[in-house]
């Protein structure tokens, strides 16, 4: 019989998967057997051997047989039901909380009995609380052949349920019934020392009793490390195809004499750092060919990304095409707006966002369509009711707050006479190299690791919220020295769960507590008008104190602000509080940052403010939020169209993931047949990958 491939076979063609259990396993990611085969294990029990009892250390789970010696109900208000079991060894009490009657009648004296569970310490003798359990005659009972896999499962779906499914699996695949398709070519995995596909989906899944349990554990077994290199070079053939589709495209080339940088770089009250000057020659590199830039530019907070981008929309400009910024937020649009106001003139410059209605809306939207140079907004930008003459740069900043379909949205708006805009991407959430190679391996990436002379760096401290009072006076001090200060609180409104103060309360607080000092109050809730106003006063140094929630987080640059306090730092994630932390040290002045924290700490949070304490650096902390959260947070794919791993962890698998870029340039340049194979397997039909 020829075996039929494993793609071909629904989830309802298995026995036990009903239309109901299959729309269940679609919560796990599961719409296909093919899917299912490639759900692999969480962990595994030892069912293959029957541990003695007296060998068996409390915690360990496994495996015991016994005659049973009595079996009762205690007398507690809820009884439970305990069997006393002995396998002469020693004797261990099987105990349930919840049982049946049915139950207590086959636990009789002298039968026989296997349970496997964890050991516990009990009061006279040791026990397992609610194990599975077997009854049998005699001592032929089978053992497990091999070791039981317990996977990821969803409501309403038990481990029961997954098991006999994927058991049906593995046993139509190794009696040749069905088929997997191995992609990767002999001659790579012999190089790599690796298994085939089937030997080791057949292993992952029913590991032998010999296995080294504890590498599959970890994830290090050499057959959980096959399929884990194919998924890498699923994505990474994924965007290096998107890379070559996008090199097809025609853009326009957008050429800058030497003359036309100098005279803007004698315009600049600074000079550019040797990284950002690399990069804009990247940049002009790109943007000079006739097919679309697409870069990344990562720099840390206060790198000097925003020159870099005036600098890209000067050759933009030179050649007399639009240039349009996206930030993900009003305050940061509006900081990047009065920002290139300082190089460009008003004339050259527009602002939307969507608070702008009206006749002031319709007026900027004549604008943009009649040619103006630079637009700068946010999500308002690739609404359909405006019309670019003819754009030819897209600046996104922080693109990872946008969903992809936001991202193409805009750039679709700039396609005119087939040409499409390049593509310029900001982030000041360093990425880890290794998973910056994968997750934008359809970009060419820049980065800017060099920060201004003169920066120095911030001292950050943690301390207990019980010490209030003592950080309120050192504002006080900082402040009456001529220097402004930040007070970021975590919520706007009480909240008994959060236990965080309310930044109105602590606004308020402050007035009273420090009468001779200006301070104010900024939050998301406020209309667009007041919070300009307030900034623009702190900006000017007409407020001594700030009194803000996060949307001071990206944008707000106010040198003269030295220190920064902020409340319940153990609710925030490192990145957050990086980027917080980016607002003080932005001029000469000695800055400091002060994490408050509500006791008791959580191992996590505990962990996060030690290394906020410990590092400035932004890619050391980026490595070390990437070990806490995944790197689906940190990349914001929790959104459709960013980069999941199934099974790849970055930090662990990084040597995959640095050999897995040398084999994806092979196998694109000799076996691109299989290439397509390889990013179907993987990566679903409706999943988008772009990063756009």
């Amino acid at each position: 019989m020829i075996p039929v491939t494993i793609q071909s076979m629904q989830l309802i063609d298995l026995k036990g998967i009903g239309k109901k259990t299959a729309e269940k396993l679609e919560l796990l990611g599961i719409t296909h057997v093919n899917d299912l085969l490639f759900h692999l294990p969480l962990r595994y029990q030892d069912k293959t051997r029957v541990s003695k009892i007296i060998n068996l250390s409390f915690g360990q789970t496994a495996l015991v047989e016994g005659e049973i010696i009595r079996s009762y109900l205690n007398n507690a208000r809820k009884p439970m039901l305990i069997c006393e079991i002995s396998d002469g060894t020693q004797t261990l009490a099987l105990k349930f909380f919840n049982h049946f009657y049915s139950q207590r009648v086959k636990m009789q004296q002298g039968k026989n009995i296997r349970a496997f569970g964890e050991l516990r310490y009990g009061k006279d003798m040791p026990e397992m609380l609610h194990p599975e359990y077997w009854h049998f005659e005699d001592e032929n009972l089978p053992l497990e052949k091999s070791l039981t896999a317990i996977y990821p499962k969803s409501e309403g779906i038990n481990q029961a349920t997954i098991q006999k499914a994927m058991n049906q699996v593995i046993k139509l695949l190794a009696n040749n019934e069905i088929a997997v398709t191995e992609f990767l070519p002999d001659e790579l995995l012999e190089k790599l020392d690796f298994p085939n596909l089937y030997e080791a989906l057949i292993y992952i899944h029913k590991p032998p009793p010999q296995a080294d349990t504890e590498q599959l554990m970890a994830g290090v077994h050499i057959t959980q490390q096959r399929l884990i290199m194919e998924e890498i070079l699923a994505h990474l053939l994924a965007m290096k195809k998107l890379k070559q589709q996008a090199q097809k495209n025609l853009a326009p080339q957008l050429p800058v004499c030497q003359t036309i940088i100098q005279q803007f770089l004698k315009k600049l009250p600074f000079r550019l750092t040797d990284a950002q000057r690399k990069v804009c020659k990247e940049i002009y590199a790109d943007i000079e060919k006739n097919h679309p830039m697409q870069r990344l530019v990562q720099g840390d907070v206060g790198s000097g990304k925003t020159v870099v981008a005036a600098m890209s929309i000067l050759a933009a400009k030179e050649n007399s095409f639009q240039s349009a910024i996206m930030a993900p937020t009003e305050i940061l649009a509006e900081q990047h707006y009065k920002t290139m106001k300082n190089w460009f003139t008003d004339d050259d410059l527009v602002f939307l966002s969507g608070a702008i209605k009206g006749n002031p809306r319709k007026e900027v939207l004549a604008k943009i369509s009649s040619g103006t140079a630079v637009i700068i907004g946010t999500h308002a930008l690739f609404q359909d009711d405006i019309e670019f003459l003819n754009l030819g740069l897209v600046i996104i900043d922080e693109q990872h707050r946008f969903g992809v379909h936001q991202r193409l949205a805009l750039k679709n708006k700039g396609q005119e006479n087939s040409l499409q805009p390049h593509m310029l991407i900001m982030t000041a959430t360093p990425i880890p190299r290794t998973l910056a190679q994968t997750a934008y391996a359809n970009l060419d990436i820049s980065v800017i690791d060099e920060l201004p002379p003169g920066r120095q760096e911030i001292s950050t401290l943690v301390i207990s919220n019980d010490k209030m009072s003592q950080i309120a006076e050192r504002i006080r001090a900082n402040c009456r020295q001529g220097a402004q200060a930040y007070w970021v609180c975590t919520l706007i409104e009480e909240s008994e769960v959060l236990r965080a103060k309310a930044a109105n309360d602590t606004f308020e607080e402050l007035q009273k507590q420090f009468p001779d000092l200006r301070i104010g109050l900024v939050h998301g809730r406020l209309k667009a008008d007041e919070k300009n106003r307030v900034m623009s006063q702190f900006k000017q140094h007409q407020l001594d104190l700030l009194v803000a929630t996060t949307v001071i987080e990206v944008g707000v640059d106010v040198p003269n602000a030295s220190l920064m306090v902020i409340e319940n730092a153990e609710r925030l994630g490192l990145s957050q509080l990086h980027q917080l932390r980016g607002r003080v040290g932005r001029g000469n002045k000695k800055s400091h940052c002060v994490l408050m924290y509500q006791s008791p700490l959580g191992d996590v949070a505990r962990q996060r403010l030690d290394i906020m304490r410990s590092t400035n650096d932004g890619f050391v902390i980026a490595r070390e939020d990437l070990k806490i959260r995944g790197a689906g947070e940190l990349l914001g794919s929790k959104q459709k169209g960013s980069v999941r791993f199934r099974l790849a962890d970055i930090d662990r698998d990084k040597h995959l993931f640095q050999t897995a870029q040398n084999i994806a340039g092979e196998l694109i340049q000799n076996h691109p047949e299989t290439c397509q194979n390889i990013i179907d397997r993987w990566i679903t039909a409706n999943e988008e990958v772009s990063n756009v």
